[in-house]
């Protein structure tokens, strides 16, 4: 975890230094104001966004996994994003904009809720059939959400909405993701009532947990942070998906130990994968969307054909 700290820590001193506009470390300390200027409105809250939105997504990935006692649960393979998209189209077709969080929120949250009770009616959890009912879901409720934007001539704001861009980020754009910070909190303290909880309605009723409230609990978290997430900067897919198996596979799969790591190695791989995009055709930038596609993309596959060799 120091290791990953560190090279946290000096990636992210980096990318402040990347850009198209320049900036040196000389210019700053010798006071220039144009300098320091472009480190406070674009620079820092770009890089405080992209460790934000990690950490955030990486978290509500691993509370998503253990609600459903699934490694290839997450907000991207649960439906989670695609109605939090939804409920932006319904915010801007009913209000005029797409500025009604709380209506984003809620029904992000009872879209989430709907896949976990559904899931937990399925009679044979296959670790793989779970999430393939997450991804169809998903898939219906984003051609829901694209007829309503279709219909209404809000395709255009869902379609720039749903790509993910730390690009175009300022001072004042991004302040929403310090969500992260109490969802990291409130997923600690209560991290052994949701490991209990994704054991089973009769093992936590035993336990004398409300299984219930629990349970909601758990969803609020994932909606919101994935909310958030999408809303401004856009999709990360995989990223809820990745990152909590790999710090299953070398951590064990303790939620309140695994919690803070993984919003660490969460924040990192956003952070490599936001660099890469910005310098590999500099001047210009790849949108992370495409990056982290690639990246999930392949590691969801191994972590697939790894489960079927141990089944096997």
């Amino acid at each position: 975890m120091n290791k990953l700290s560190i090279t946290l820590f000096i990636l992210a001193v980096c990318s402040l230094f990347v850009g198209v506009g320049e900036l040196t470390l000389t210019a700053l300390l010798a006071g220039d104001a144009a300098s320091w200027h472009l480190m406070f409105t674009s620079r820092l809250p770009r890089l405080v966004a992209v460790l934000l939105a990690g950490a955030g997504l990486s978290i509500a990935g691993l509370i998503m996994q253990q609600i459903s006692q699934n490694r290839f649960a997450s907000p991207s393979t649960s439906g989670t994003i695609e109605c939090a998209m939804l409920g932006y189209v319904l915010s801007l077709v009913l209000f005029g904009d797409g500025q009604q969080i709380w209506l984003i929120f809620l029904v992000s949250m009872l879209g989430t809720l709907l896949f976990v009770q559904f899931i937990n009616r399925v009679q044979f959890k296959n670790a793989i059939f779970v999430p393939l009912i997450g991804i169809i879901f998903g898939n219906v409720v984003d051609s829901l959400a694209t007829f309503v934007a279709y219909k209404y001539d809000a395709l255009q704001n869902l379609s720039g909405w749903a790509v993910a861009n730390f690009a175009n980020l300022l001072q004042g754009d991004y302040e929403l993701l310090y969500i992260a910070i109490p969802v990291a909190i409130v997923g600690y303290l209560y991290a052994t009532r949701i490991s209990a909880v994704g054991l089973g309605k009769d093992f936590a009723t035993n336990l004398g947990l409300n299984y219930q409230q629990v349970l909601v609990i758990g969803v609020i978290l994932v909606s919101i942070m994935s909310a958030s997430v999408v809303m401004i900067v856009g999709q990360l897919p995989f990223l809820g998906l990745i990152v909590p198996n790999i710090v299953s596979h070398y951590f064990g799969d303790n939620l309140r130990k695994n919690i803070p790591i993984t919003a660490i190695l969460g924040a990192l791989i956003v952070l490599c994968c936001d660099l890469v995009g910005r310098v590999i055709i500099f001047p210009y930038e790849i949108p992370i969307s495409m990056i982290i596609s690639m990246l999930g993309g392949a590691v969801f596959i191994f972590f697939i054909l790894r489960g079927q060799r141990n089944a096997g």
